[in-house]
């Protein structure tokens, strides 16, 4: 992709994503099309359906979210690295609540972008998991699915929470996932 064209995807996907947080996924593209200061024939190029911008969205969503684990294996110790990622998936969760949903629902569930991105977070989520694991700080039958459920259902009680009660649910399970 030229350079030129990867701005405009980015620009697009980008605007997109804060459009979709605002007013939902059925926002009109036109309006995410003037808001990216790109036209809409631009628009329709890259996403030639509402469907393919939506899968955009979500894959930007998870690849940013998945990254952040890396990043912390990378800096942070086992435990203190498991916890981050932990912090950070609960809070994606509460943030983004309403469109994380909203792009569940409109993305097919046996889509390559769906596989592609459960992939992806079980692979994020092992990189701090096995660590911890190793260290013996973290029950060996501990799976990176089982991490995803817990900090998924913790996110969802959470958005019903201020931040010490979402820290206490928090560290209850971190607790429970001792050895």
């Amino acid at each position: 992709m030229r350079a030129d064209a990867r701005r405009n995807y980015e620009r697009i996907v980008a605007t997109a994503r804060e459009v979709f947080l605002a007013q939902g996924i059925d926002a009109p593209l036109d309006d995410i099309a003037k808001r990216a200061e790109v036209g809409p024939g631009t628009l329709y190029r890259h996403f030639p359906s509402r469907d393919t911008l939506i899968e955009a969205v979500y894959r930007e969503e998870i690849e940013e979210l998945s990254d952040s684990a890396y990043e912390f294996a990378k800096e942070l110790p086992p435990e203190e690295a498991l916890h981050a990622w932990m912090r950070r998936q609960v809070r994606f969760v509460v943030e983004r609540a309403g469109l994380a949903s909203a792009l569940k629902a409109a993305i097919d569930e046996d889509s390559e972008v769906f596989g592609y991105c459960k992939e992806k977070l079980r692979a994020a989520v092992a990189v701090v998991l096995e660590p911890a694991q190793l260290a013996g700080l973290v029950r060996a039958d501990i799976e990176p699915s089982d991490l995803l459920r817990l900090g998924h259902g913790i996110g969802a009680g959470a958005r019903y929470a201020d931040e010490a009660g979402m820290a206490r649910l928090l560290s209850v399970v971190l607790d429970g996932l001792r050895a």
